[in-house]
């Protein structure tokens, strides 16, 4: 018995390290990857004299609309950057004074990168002039030229949402309007306009998986 023991000791002794080895090559590595929404199907392209087949996903459609400081804000500006964005309405007094919270958190986690944007789209530009925009950014601290509070044409806006963002409204045909055009949704956007995820916008736990998928999104870039 006491030979056995020895015996078997010694086998976990040696095969322990091999085991070791493997897990860690497995699992050691930072294989989390986040989703790309909304696939279109595959192009080809050649490189470096190859034929290369990659796959064509929906990208944010362009937009331009104006900042809480007046300024023209569009699609352009946030090329090759990371954003979240949302829609929004400083006259709701719902969900938005939660969501527009939680979005502080985000802009707190990543203040000093300058790569980093969010964007927030009013539903009711009627009311929500730059003005009115201006007094709700100043209210919950958005960092100018970081954190955008954005009006502009409603139709397009809408149309921006849907179509863009991907975000659902209901029946087609029926009367778009923002109590009706209410989402908690915030969507992560990566440098190249591609959606990587939605989050619950009024839940914490929802928003700290936001702060560390973008995280897991600037390492994915950087290898």
């Amino acid at each position: 018995m006491r030979k056995f023991n020895k015996t078997g000791l010694l086998i976990v002794l040696l095969v322990l390290p091999v085991f070791l080895f493997l897990f860690l090559r497995t699992f050691g590595e930072n294989k989390y990857k986040l989703t790309i929404f909304y696939p279109q199907g595959v192009d080809s392209v050649k490189v470096n004299g190859q034929w290369k087949v990659d796959s064509v996903y929906h990208t944010i459609t362009p937009f331009k609309f104006t900042n809480q400081s007046n300024q023209e804000v569009s699609n352009k500006e946030v090329k090759g950057k990371i954003y979240v964005a949302d829609f929004f309405f400083t006259r709701c007094g719902s969900i938005c004074p939660k969501m527009t919270s939680q979005l502080t958190r985000v802009q707190n986690a990543f203040k000093d990168n300058k790569e980093i944007n969010i964007l927030s789209f009013s539903i009711d530009p009627e009311h929500d002039s730059v003005e009115v925009l201006k007094n709700y950014a100043d209210q919950y601290k958005a960092i100018p030229g970081q954190w955008h509070f954005l009006t502009g044409n409603k139709h397009e806006i809408y149309n921006l949402g849907v179509k863009g963002f991907k975000i659902p409204v209901g029946d087609e045909g029926q009367e778009v309007t923002p109590d009706y055009f209410h989402s908690s949704r915030l969507i992560l956007v990566d440098r190249e306009g591609r959606i990587r995820g939605y989050y619950n916008g009024v839940s914490r736990d929802e928003v700290d998986k936001l702060i560390l998928e973008i995280k897991v999104l600037l390492q994915e870039y950087k290898d």
